[in-house]
């Protein structure tokens, strides 16, 4: 695995990239997180014949920071199409996760001519989620403090052994790096007052199933409950949803090899076919 700093629609941003070859995926985080977080996914992606791209969005990981980026969902879109325009994807396997999955799902309206499957991990953006839950996501993203990146690191992972003090201490640096303030005080305004404008759910569905879609969704995820997942899926027609036990809002980190599993046997169009531990498939 190799990374580089990448110019996208003029915005400084940060790849990670494993493997070669034209089965190029492109992989999106969720709101302060960064690319790293796919590193237990990205090689083993790569192993299975994909070459795997994880990028920073901007105001986040290692990317450009403040207040010149516009942090909408559809201005993040638009740098995602920018990052493969960039790497020369004709056509691209998408995985994003949370806000990432709003992003990634948002792209697929737009170019699905382009697209040969998409995974969407404890997504927004399928449905309004509403003025209470814009608020307190709002107020969780404003806040860096130590002690609130701590909570929001308990309740994003199911096992507590995870969030250990190397990782407390670098999202803690990371998110009041030079920057990060004025970026994610615009992310928490566009989260409270916005977000629910852009939703894609119902474009999506109107795909008519033009590509393959997956749902994966942790069962002990409490921020943003399995409930949502389901009215997705339904909501979905033809989509396949994946419920992984023992994992919360970050399945891929909690549980990669079985995240990896998933989505491999997913994007081969053999879901199921093979074991999965602590799985329930649906669709």
């Amino acid at each position: 695995m190799i990374q580089y700093p990448l110019g996208a629609a003029g915005t400084l941003t940060r790849v990670l990239e494993a493997g070669r070859g034209d089965k190029n995926m492109l992989l999106v985080h969720g709101v302060g997180a960064r690319a790293d977080r796919w590193r237990l996914n990205l090689e083993r992606f790569a192993d299975a014949g994909y070459h795997p791209y994880a990028i920073d969005l901007p105001g986040h990981g290692l990317a450009e920071k403040g207040d010149r980026f516009d942090h909408s969902v559809p201005n993040y879109a638009a740098f995602a199409r920018a990052v493969l325009d960039q790497i020369g994807s004709d056509r691209v396997y998408l995985v994003g996760t949370s806000l990432g999955g709003h992003i990634l799902a948002t792209v697929a309206c737009e170019i699905p001519e382009r697209v040969a499957g998409l995974v969407l991990v404890g997504t927004l953006g399928m449905a309004p989620i509403g003025p209470e839950a814009r608020e307190r996501t709002a107020g969780l993203i404003g806040d860096t403090s130590p002690e609130m990146v701590d909570r929001k690191l308990h309740s994003v992972l199911h096992d507590d052994s995870l969030v250990t003090a190397a990782l407390h201490r670098e999202e803690v640096r990371i998110n009041n790096s030079p920057g990060a303030a004025e970026s994610f005080e615009r992310i928490s305004d566009y989260f409270a007052n916005r977000i629910d404008d852009h939703v894609v759910g119902e474009r999506l569905a109107a795909m008519g199933g033009r590509m393959p879609i997956l749902l994966v969704w942790g069962r002990q995820d409490l921020g943003f409950p399995l409930a949502m997942g389901e009215a997705a899926h339904e909501l979905l027609a033809g989509s396949r949803l994946a419920i992984m036990d023992d994992a919360a809002h970050a399945p891929y980190f909690e549980r990669p090899d079985t995240f990896n599993a998933i989505v491999i046997q997913f994007f081969a169009g053999r879901l199921g076919e093979e074991p999965l531990d602590g799985v329930e498939l649906r669709g």
